[in-house]
């Protein structure tokens, strides 16, 4: 598994609590804080979580990111059905597992 923070399109550094993770088996997955936001399956499917995909407009703009697209488009790829919304914080949030693993190096936030 590997965990890195987004990074500002603009200045190129690192954004604090938001996150791109790669499992094993090819899956990515966007959270931001500790929510997971969206999933993109290693055969392409995107899952968004159904309570906290468009939460805030930090968040909607990382969701955008991750997705390669604006919120209109995502709402007209959940409509058309394109997306599934699925519960993808129902037990610990992953973050807090990965923090056991990492030791708490998702937390470091770069002087921005």
């Amino acid at each position: 598994m590997k965990v890195e923070n987004m990074r500002s399109t603009k200045s190129g550094q690192a954004v604090c609590n938001q996150f791109i993770i790669r499992d094993n088996q090819g899956n990515k997955y966007f959270q931001s804080y500790r929510t997971i936001i969206a999933v993109r399956t290693n055969s392409g499917r995107i899952v968004l979580d159904t309570n906290s995909w468009d939460y805030s407009r930090t968040t909607g703009k990382y969701r955008n990111e991750f997705l390669g697209e604006n919120t209109a488009e995502t709402r007209k790829n959940i409509k058309a059905g394109v997306y599934q919304l699925a519960d993808l914080n129902n037990g610990q949030p992953l973050i807090e597992t990965l923090l056991k693993t990492y030791e708490g190096q998702l937390w470091y936030c770069p002087a921005i």
